[in-house]
């Protein structure tokens, strides 16, 4: 699903007008990239929780060319699955 799907969804669900749906669903996004962004967690409640991790810096291989390169520090995203989710997809 793309974000036109979520904004077609919200559109479709809540009954208010497209531009309406679609500044409801930015807002979400901007809020989650912004709270991401300073380092805090974000806990869905019965969906999951999306947070910041740091990666220490680390030497890799090339897989191609066999040579080694140092791949810097770094912020990944993690998303864990709740139980309740992850109960309703293996159902």
């Amino acid at each position: 699903m793309t974000k036109a799907g979520i904004v077609d969804s919200v559109y479709e669900r809540v009954g208010v007008s497209k531009k309406e749906a679609t500044e409801y669903v930015e807002a979400v996004f901007e809020t989650m990239k912004e709270t991401l962004e300073s380092g805090d967690s974000i806990k869905v409640s019965g969906f999951g929780k999306f947070e910041v991790r740091e990666k220490g810096k680390r030497i890799g291989r090339n897989p191609r060319t066999g040579v080694e390169i140092e791949i810097p520090e770094r912020r990944v995203l993690r998303f864990k699955v709740s139980q309740v989710l992850k109960d309703e997809l293996n159902d």
